[in-house]
């Protein structure tokens, strides 16, 4: 029997290939919303983050998100993943 293969996907702020489920996905839509998606099935541009405080800080630090989605980012996105982070530990 074969084995499954487990989805990766890189985290913006450390740069590391990790399982998806592990890391939270942020999205920009086709309106130009940008939001957290639990489910990680939402359309259009993803990013990944690890569950982590310190990889979120790098990624906006560096505006690693901001590139990825091709948007500006408002504070509010990164109170709220700080947030829901913290919350998760």
């Amino acid at each position: 029997m074969k084995k499954k293969k487990i989805p990766q996907r890189m985290c913006t702020g450390c740069m590391e290939m990790k399982p998806k489920k592990e890391l939270i996905r942020i999205v920009k839509n086709k309106e130009g919303e940008v939001f957290v998606d639990p489910t990680g099935k939402k359309n259009g541009r993803g990013a990944y983050i690890c569950r982590d405080s310190e990889c979120l800080e790098k990624a906006f630090k560096n505006k690693r998100i901001q590139k990825n989605l091709e948007i500006q980012i408002d504070e509010a996105l990164y109170d709220s993943l700080k947030e829901q982070i913290e919350n998760e530990k």
